[in-house]
């Protein structure tokens, strides 16, 4: 999780940066607190990767990033989300050829993973992407630790997990890093804006 967030985060706030992004301290500060918060939650469960591990998990957070925000733009994120998992079956299909001999299929398991991946995640990225027009960058790339945060909090409600002080510092920091990247950037393009009057 670390690997995969981390990579999301610098590849977003890299790109962003490059396209001409200013970040304040107190996003800079925001970011770390927030990241800080997700790195609390899921500390006890830590290991070290192997490399292809690595690799693969950085690359998809870089890959994340990129999607994310490439998004940013979109006109119609129902029809651009539809037409990215289209571009995905071929290669969906590829994987399901080489790997036939190890997949082991039900129609319950093959009826739970079209709701899983082509439902709720298909409205997920719609979400998703109709949310980015008003973000910037930075804090596309920082609202994203919030998911964690979600999911933990969804076991509590909905699976009747135990709410532990871990979840709830770390919720804390998560959630408090973002409003600071949020409310400082408004802040300062306020204090720059008045300035220049």
């Amino acid at each position: 999780a670390l690997i995969l967030f981390g990579a999301v985060q610098i590849s977003m706030v890299l790109i962003g940066y490059l396209r001409g992004t200013k970040l304040y301290f107190i996003e800079w500060a925001g970011i770390a607190i927030a990241f800080g918060g997700l790195t609390y939650l899921v500390l006890p469960g830590i290991t070290a990767p192997t490399l292809i591990g690595f690799f693969l998990m950085a690359t998809a957070g870089v890959a994340w990033g990129i999607y994310t925000l490439s998004g940013k733009g979109s006109l119609n994120p129902l029809a651009d989300t539809a037409f990215n998992f289209l571009r995905t079956v071929p290669f969906a299909v590829v994987l399901a050829v080489i790997a036939f001999g190890e997949i082991e299929l039900s129609p319950k398991g093959i009826l739970l993973a079209a709701i899983s991946g082509g439902v709720t995640s298909g409205i997920g990225y719609t979400i998703w992407y109709t949310a980015l027009g008003g973000l910037s960058a930075t804090e596309a790339a920082v609202v994203q630790l919030a998911v964690p945060i979600i999911a933990a909090i969804g076991g509590v409600v909905f699976v009747s997990e135990d709410f532990s002080l871990r979840l709830a510092v770390s919720a804390t920091l998560t959630l408090g890093g973002i409003l600071m990247v949020t409310l400082g950037q408004q802040k300062f393009l306020r204090l720059e804006h008045e300035a220049e009057k």
